[in-house]
């Protein structure tokens, strides 16, 4: 190589050791140069080789201005929020979410948890959720998250009625019920208007908001009126001084949907880094 010259290499992903964060291949890596700088902020949360690995074998490591700028976003908004700190998630599974909600727990006021994965809980105090999406083998995780969050005074906010399908469609028929009280061979898609409204008089009052994951299936016109509130209920918490940051790839996309990415304080480029 001579001097301003770039090479570009293929997908690291190419190569099955690369998810292995093996020691070969980050050395093979590490032989491509004196310097390593990260700026990839979506892949970063993985101990792969082309992440993790390579940096022990380089002379110096470092993060790029990309990196720099997500980690002052979110460090500022997670360690040093302004009160109340809301935090939203959604999507499908706790399991998904767990390492987040932990973290959030010792520093949220006001834990909003809807999507797919507020079922679990659900059905871990008892409620009927008919088909909805669960996850059988996180009802106890789910009660000591319950649990930890009464203990440490945190606002662990679910939702209390939804928007029911009798099936998995666009074009699905719908009912409206208490989210504890789901027919049989019936699932919830999204929030219902009660929910809503709880959770926007939250959001409204809030200083710091963090939103990762959607309230339903928004994919699906006619469930998208939660998540479409959720979005519009952050840009106008935002527009009234709140710190607000949007992360993942299901939220960034329903407030492009809603065009207001101009209407928030950061949207992460991270998807689930965030």
């Amino acid at each position: 190589m001579k001097d301003g010259d770039v090479v570009l290499l293929q997908n690291t992903r190419f190569r099955p050791e690369e998810t292995k964060n093996g020691e070969a291949f980050s050395k093979e890596l590490a032989s491509l140069c004196d310097i390593y700088v990260n700026d990839a902020f979506g892949a970063a949360h993985r101990a792969h080789c082309s992440t993790v690995g390579v940096t022990e074998y380089v002379e110096e490591a470092a993060v790029g201005y990309l990196m720099q700028k997500e980690i002052d976003y979110l460090g500022n908004a997670v360690e040093n929020p302004v009160r109340p700190f809301v935090a939203i998630l959604g999507g499908a599974k706790v399991a998904d979410k767990l390492n987040v909600i932990e973290n959030l727990l010792n520093k949220a006021d006001t834990l909003i948890i809807g999507g797919g994965m507020a079922y679990t809980f659900v059905k871990a105090m008892g409620g009927k959720i008919g088909n909805s999406l669960c996850e059988d083998d996180k009802l106890d995780l789910a009660k000591e998250i319950m649990a930890k969050a009464k203990a440490k005074n945190v606002n662990l906010l679910l939702p209390v009625d939804a928007l029911n399908a009798d099936k998995f469609d666009k074009d699905a028929n719908t009912m409206e019920t208490a989210i504890d009280q789901t027919p049989d061979g019936w699932m919830g898609l999204d929030i219902a208007s009660k929910s809503i409204a709880n959770f926007q008089k939250v959001i409204e009052n809030s200083k710091t908001l963090i939103w990762n994951g959607p309230m339903g299936v928004f994919e699906f016109d006619k469930f998208a009126a939660g998540t479409t509130a959720i979005a519009k209920a952050v840009a106008a918490a935002t527009a009234k001084g709140a710190y607000s940051l949007i992360g993942g790839g299901d939220s960034v996309a329903a407030i492009n949907k809603n065009n207001l990415a101009d209407k928030v304080s950061y949207v992460s480029t991270g998807g689930g880094a965030m």
